[in-house]
């Protein structure tokens, strides 16, 4: 089509034919497509054929945007959709274990009791018994019941059909020599050699003493047991049921409430599992396409790290964003187009290059004219920074915000019309020696919050950053960006404590220099709390969120030692020392006491780092080395060379 043949009535024609066609194909850039059609029905045609012009060079080989779904409404979040959990319980299948444990109870134990009380029938006198390894009792193939033969050929008959499960046996088990010789005995003894009829003695007095006769008291509350474990439904079973249940949900939407499905099997969905309670696990599964607001899911186990917080984040910024925009069907596009593009994979870039950010999209741009700063939205985007990041911290305190989450933070303080230094971690791989001005204006907030607080103490941050000169104009620009070259030097200075001498490649020395940057942003967390107001917060619940950090750290070092596992001790034990800031002098002497204690499991290898907090909290400091006067160590998660507190390490222990 040629949109310049059309005129005004031709184009809005267009614009409603657009809309329709992607709602009913689906189309990759249905999104684009569909800002389009909002452009022409609404009259802005120069907007849509310069969007159009900017796109079309690129549709034949891009995919702007995964396809569109549907994004809860109000401040409830999900973490699937119910089509994508509903599909999930469908592929749960019985483990082979299991399923062999269950064909052995259901088929092959009452094979064998038949088999063992066809052997018993014919034994003259006392059935055979074990008695310090020695056969004792009557001989077999000595009576020969008259439905004998019958009943052999009804359990050959029967055998045959369970063989076709192709259950591999020992040759020499009790079933197989049984099960053999049976076959060789017709109706008599004639067949069998007396060594045969020894081992029938043999293997009849093996099963007797382990497990009774047949028919005996020992036996049967052991079939019985047996068959009760075989009745209960697999989970499986269950699943598919619960599968069943999710059927009545919207594939793209999620679950207002667990009740509907949690109840117990009804005999209509699975007869042989009737009245069958849904397990808790399943539950969870479900759980996870409940919609529900933040700090539920995070109390239910649904959302377990700030990793998965991060995914399910964006449904409620959508909504924030797109609160700015009057006209609904446009609203609904922009919500989940940004719903859509936090699903993006992300991208390590050189040269403090950046992925294409979403207000950068080219139909998002032309969106731009038509969203008003709305003040309610405003406000509703600060109050869901602040619960958001009190939840983030009081549930994982020990971890440092991913990036994904610092992103959707910086699309919040955005939308509500702030800017906020707030960084995010940087691979060692690709740390190209510099930062940009943020993380420098980020240490400038830490320095000023935590002036002569224990994490101040601990860390030794700067007393004061010196204003920037000359003017920003002037700053040295790299790749385009102007750096904070002071702030990468100061990193570069501090890092040496960690540069121990020893092997230690590029990587490792990167990654000494960004841990410092860290320290000295506190990675986001002091710029949180002194933006959004939490000081009071942290201050009721420092103490804990301390406590629990501290209690991550000492047991993640019970496990087995790794440069992974230390770097993540040392990011807990960052964090626990920058909530313990902010308690009183009581409240830090009895965390670091229960420290203390608990720490004690680790021996040596550990003490030097409590040690040196117990130190420092008490008034003395680190010198140049990272050393305090009685022994304790400064405890950093990075090294290039070898780690003082791996230099002995110990196996894993068990707390």
């Amino acid at each position: 089509l040629n949109l310049w043949y059309l005129g005004d009535d031709g184009l809005a024609e267009l614009g409603q034919a657009l809309r329709t066609g992607c709602y009913r194909i689906g189309v990759p850039e249905e999104s684009a497509l569909l800002v389009v059609a909002w452009l022409l029905e609404h009259e802005h045609h120069a907007a849509a054929l310069d969007l159009v012009a900017e796109l079309r060079p690129l549709m034949h080989r891009l995919r702007f945007t995964p396809m569109l779904s549907a994004v809860p409404s109000g401040a409830v979040v999900r973490r699937n959709a119910v089509g994508e959990v509903r599909a999930q319980l469908r592929q749960a299948t019985v483990p082979p274990r299991i399923a062999a444990m269950r064909e052995t109870l259901q088929v092959w134990n009452p094979l064998y009791d038949r088999l063992v009380a066809l052997w018993c029938d014919t034994v003259d006198g006392d059935l055979p018994y074990l008695d310090d390894g020695v056969v004792h009792g009557g001989w077999p193939c000595r009576v020969w019941p008259d439905d004998w033969a019958e009943r052999r050929r009804q359990w050959m008959d029967d055998y045959k059909t369970a063989a076709e499960l192709n259950r591999a046996r020992h040759p020499k088990s009790n079933f197989a020599r049984l099960q053999t010789l049976l076959e060789q005995c017709p109706d008599d003894s004639s067949a069998l050699s007396g060594r045969e009829v020894g081992w029938i003695r043999r293997a009849l007095a093996n099963t007797i003493s382990a497990h009774g006769a047949p028919g005996s008291e020992t036996r049967t509350v052991l079939r019985t047991t047996q068959s009760e474990v075989v009745a209960r439904p697999t989970y499986a079973t269950l699943a598919h049921v619960l599968s069943a249940r999710l059927d009545g949900f919207p594939r793209e939407g999620g679950l207002p409430d667990l009740e509907p499905v949690a109840g117990p099997v009804d005999s209509t969905e699975a007869p042989a599992a009737a009245g069958a309670a849904m397990p808790d696990h399943l539950l969870a599964k479900a759980a996870r396409a409940l919609e529900a607001p933040i700090g539920e899911l995070v109390e239910r186990g649904v959302i377990g790290s700030g990793e998965v917080l991060a995914e399910v984040l964006p449904q409620v910024t959508a909504q924030l964003l797109a609160a700015n925009i009057a006209d609904p069907a446009l609203a609904s596009v922009y919500a989940q187009t940004y719903a859509a593009f936090r699903r993006r994979r992300s991208l390590l870039l050189l040269n403090l290059e950046h992925q294409v950010r979403f207000e950068e999209l080219p139909w998002i741009d032309a969106v731009a004219p038509y969203r008003d700063r709305s003040e309610q939205a405003t406000r509703a985007a600060v109050q869901t920074l602040r619960e958001t990041t009190t939840v983030a911290l009081g549930a994982f305190p020990q971890t440092i915000l991913p990036n994904p989450l610092v992103r959707e933070f910086s699309a919040l303080t955005a939308q509500a019309g702030r800017k906020l230094p707030l960084v995010e971690e940087v691979a060692a791989d690709i740390f190209m020696g510099t930062f940009t001005q943020k993380w420098r204006e980020a240490a400038v907030v830490a320095g000023r919050v935590l002036a002569g607080t224990l994490y101040a103490q601990y860390y030794d941050l700067p007393d004061v950053w010196q204003p920037v000169e000359p003017p920003r104009k002037r700053l040295r620009i790299r790749w385009g960006k102007p750096v904070a070259e002071d702030f990468a030097q100061e990193c570069g200075r501090r890092a040496v404590e960690a540069q121990t001498p020893g092997s230690g490649g590029y990587v490792a020395q990167n990654g000494t220099v960004l841990e410092q940057s860290q320290i000295l942003t506190t990675h986001n967390l002091a710029v949180l709390i002194d933006a959004l107001g939490l000081e009071d917060w942290l201050r009721g619940a420092g103490r804990d969120l301390a406590d629990r950090a501290f209690g991550w750290a000492i047991r993640r070092q019970t496990q087995a030692p790794s440069y992974q596992g230390l770097k993540n001790t040392a990011y807990a034990w960052r964090q626990a020392i920058f909530y313990l800031s902010f308690c009183d002098g009581t409240a830090q002497r009895e965390v670091l006491a229960k420290l203390e204690e608990r720490a004690a499991v680790l021996g040596p290898r550990f003490a030097p780092a409590v040690t040196g907090l117990v130190e420092v909290a008490g008034g003395q400091r680190f010198d140049a080395t990272g050393r305090t006067p009685g022994g304790g160590r400064r405890l950093l998660g990075w090294s290039a060379g070898p780690h003082w507190c791996l230099a002995e390490a110990q196996p894993p222990l068990v707390v």
